[in-house]
């Protein structure tokens, strides 16, 4: 192909045509204060290919990962045995090079593979259905809330006070373009029932995250029979999918959606991605027409085989756009094999042990750590994640951890802000942690505080 550049003129044309008078105004959605006015400073306008693969590589030895210390950070991605198998199966060239099953008779492994997805998740959730997978956690978050409101035919949206900041900001980010209230109540632990101070008659859903952002665990039911009072929805949010082995699920609870990261299950920490969402409702007509992304369904063919199909897909690429439900082009389709195939390998007993593992080891540390002076636990009941409060600092001596060698956590403030629950620390453990980095978390902690 050709590159023919635009000229100034040209420029100049389309920017009229599109109606805005300047390139800069394309970014007027991106807040000021995060935009470059210009060049990173420090950084040469030219370098050779070595000479930046020196470079990259020299700031790569300034950090620790989660494989080189005793790790102990969750907030929404968890360090979790991901089997050899797991990888070798999803390396078969008949699932990495597969594309979008748009040909069902050609299509058949990819979507045997989805259909068996969505039946795990739906039983993992304990709702009706499931659909073909989301982005990540996040995003299923946003989804569900756009979801609710086309449900409900309401626009507003409240935000429980433990839900994860991130998933938040991703509500907001999609609720601005779409017309709906978002009611964020203020970050705390043990407050999710103020939801209900602000429940009214024009609420499409309440989001609740269960473990929350604490690490706290939250009673659903009584959230729920006070939304449907109201004619409003429950959202449920899992961000540790792991916990659903050993904590009911949230369809036992009453939620009506259910959006989650099935990060856990799989998919190692990645640098961040790719993630898997789960999107999960009720058995309803009316909510399986509103979900977004796609249904792969099982049925025969002529000749009275088994076979699979998109039972429903109601996004733009499949149908009118103003029709769709959503803008999400396609499924984390390999992610999802990863989840469906650790899973299978786990099956329901071995989900059941790794979640009981998980949790009897977060009890064991939160013990040993409650045990040292100044520190306090501020959990009443939780999962694999809990939150400390420290006499000090939380980020700083997390720093001062790491450089002995441990990660110890995630400082709140980062999440939530600095000058906001400074002295807050969300501690997470997994069946990876073992005894010897248990000893070394509690004394890099006492030699930093």
């Amino acid at each position: 192909m050709r590159y023919l550049p635009l000229n100034e003129g040209d420029r100049t044309a389309m920017l009229a045509r599109i109606g805005v008078s300047s390139i800069d105004d394309l970014f007027a959605d991106i807040p000021a204060e995060t935009r470059l006015d210009d060049l990173i400073e420090g950084l040469p306008k030219h370098a050779t290919e070595m000479s930046v693969e020196r470079d990259f590589t020299a700031l790569s030895r300034q950090s620790l990962s989660a494989g080189q210390a005793a790790f102990y950070c969750g907030g929404g991605a968890y360090r979790h045995h991901v089997p050899a198998s797991v990888d070798h199966l999803i390396q078969r060239s008949e699932f990495l090079t597969a594309y979008t099953p748009y040909q069902p008779e050609i299509a058949q492994g990819t979507l045997q593979t989805l259909f068996e997805f969505q039946t795990q998740v739906a039983q993992l959730t304990g709702m009706g259905v499931a659909n073909a997978s989301m982005y990540d956690g996040s995003t299923a978050c946003a989804e569900a809330v756009r979801m609710a409101a086309r449900i409900t035919r309401r626009n507003k949206c409240i935000l429980a006070p433990g839900l994860h900041p991130h998933y938040g900001q991703t509500v907001h980010t999609s609720a601005t373009g779409n017309s709906i209230e978002v009611t964020a109540l203020p970050p705390a632990m043990g407050q999710d029932a103020q939801m209900l101070d602000v429940l009214d008659d024009d609420t499409a859903c309440i989001v609740v995250q269960n473990p929350n952002v604490f690490g706290e665990l939250v009673d659903l039911q009584p959230l729920a029979d006070a939304a449907h009072a109201k004619g409003a929805l429950l959202i449920a949010v899992t961000t540790e999918i792991v916990s659903l082995g050993l904590v009911k699920s949230p369809g036992e609870m009453g939620a009506d959606i259910v959006a989650a990261e099935g990060q856990s299950i799989g998919n190692g920490l990645n640098f961040g991605g790719p993630y898997v969402g789960l999107l999960a409702c009720r058995d309803d007509r009316k909510f399986i027409r509103q979900a977004p992304g796609r249904f792969a369904g099982e049925t025969v063919d002529a000749s009275g085989r088994r076979g699979y199909v998109l039972t429903l897909s109601t996004r733009e690429q499949h149908i009118r756009r103003e029709k769709a439900t959503s803008n999400i082009c396609t499924n984390s389709g390999l992610c999802t094999l990863a989840f469906t195939i650790h899973l299978s390998l786990l099956g329901e007993l071995g989900l059941r042990k790794l979640a009981a593992l998980n949790h009897a080891r977060a009890c064991a540390l939160a013990d040993r750590l409650g045990a040292i002076d100044g520190i306090e636990i501020l959990n009443t009941g939780f999962f694999n994640e809990f939150t400390l409060r420290l006499p000090g600092n939380a980020a700083q001596i997390v720093e001062t951890m790491a450089q002995n060698g441990v990660l110890g956590g995630i400082p709140a403030s980062r999440i939530f802000g600095a000058g906001r629950f400074d002295d807050l620390l969300i501690v997470a453990i997994t069946e990876t942690n073992t005894d010897e980095d248990d000893t070394a978390f509690e004394a890099a902690l006492r030699g930093a505080l």
